[in-house]
């Protein structure tokens, strides 16, 4: 028995004792996993920068240099949530504005995307009929939607919420389709064995099988969404970050375009991110990343 006891507590020491000296192993390893992932790309910013300064320090640069820019555009960089009415307003609202119309666009291209791709990958002459004029829609550009939404809705708001939504359906309806096509055999005829209904089936099987699908169609659907409201704006006018870079552009101001496109393409990639982590949870990471 003592023999026992002290076995068992020399066993309980080693492994505290391998528990503390794992843990600044644990932690460094972290440290530089993050380095690995951050200072790649910050190092390669800075270059691109040193070299965008380089190249554009000389008067007669077409464009400006980063420190120009940032001079130029210190006050829409400084104060983004003025608001002075009309159009005149601080980057936060223009940004605000266009992720209204994107979330609403998109939302919608989400539930008619999921349920349109649903019934062509489950059904074989759903897909002999709809595929076809699927594949000849989505290869329209974007903004040639925009002239007949205007002539149907006859107003900027609902055009632009229209060009975002038949620009990001398409391809949530091709990876939803392709998903259901590929659930496995076993699970239909598990479905069968256990006489699901077809709501249940749908639930149950259809979505869990297809959701690394359809979350790899939502993520090219919110950045398509994102780059056609960005060019809706710019023709419909009003409070968007499209109309304020096309404003800026009519007023000569290059610098506060510049600042506007780094915004938009880090929301761009927020967005994408977002798409991403909430399919890695809903999929327990199966989806791509």
């Amino acid at each position: 028995m003592a023999s026992s006891s002290a076995l068992s507590t020399s066993l309980g020491t080693a492994v505290k004792a391998a528990a503390k000296s794992r843990g600044p192993f644990v932690t460094m390893k972290g440290i530089r996993a993050v380095c690995a992932r951050v200072i790649p790309p910050l190092v390669v910013l800075a270059g691109f920068l040193l070299l965008w300064q380089v190249l554009c320090s000389s008067p007669t640069a077409g464009l400006p240099a980063p420190s120009r820019v940032v001079t130029e555009a210190w006050d829409i960089i400084a104060h983004p949530f003025f608001d002075n009415g009309g159009t005149d307003k601080g980057l936060f609202w223009h940004l605000s504005a266009s992720l209204q119309r994107v979330a609403f666009g998109f939302s919608l291209a989400v539930v008619a995307g999921v349920l349109l791709g649903t019934l062509v990958g489950q059904s074989e002459w759903a897909m002999r009929g709809l595929d076809p004029i699927f594949q000849v829609l989505r290869t329209i550009p974007p903004l040639a939607w925009l002239p007949l939404s205007l002539a149907a809705f006859r107003d900027g708001q609902p055009s632009a919420i229209f060009v975002i939504f038949i620009t990001s359906i398409w391809p949530i309806i091709i990876n939803t389709a392709v998903g259901i096509r590929n659930i496995p055999q076993d699970y239909r005829n598990v479905a069968a064995v256990i006489r699901l209904n077809p709501i249940e089936f749908f639930f149950k099987i259809m979505l869990p099988s297809a959701a690394p699908y359809i979350f790899t169609g939502l993520r090219i659907g919110v950045g398509l969404s994102w780059l056609a409201i960005v060019a809706a704006e710019m023709l419909i006018g009003g409070v968007g970050i499209g109309f304020f870079i096309w404003d800026a552009w009519n007023s000569s101001h290059i610098s506060e375009i510049i600042v506007a496109l780094v915004y938009v393409g880090l929301i761009g990639f927020i967005l994408d991110r977002l798409v991403a982590a909430v399919g890695a949870l809903v999929t327990r990471g199966t989806s791509a990343a």
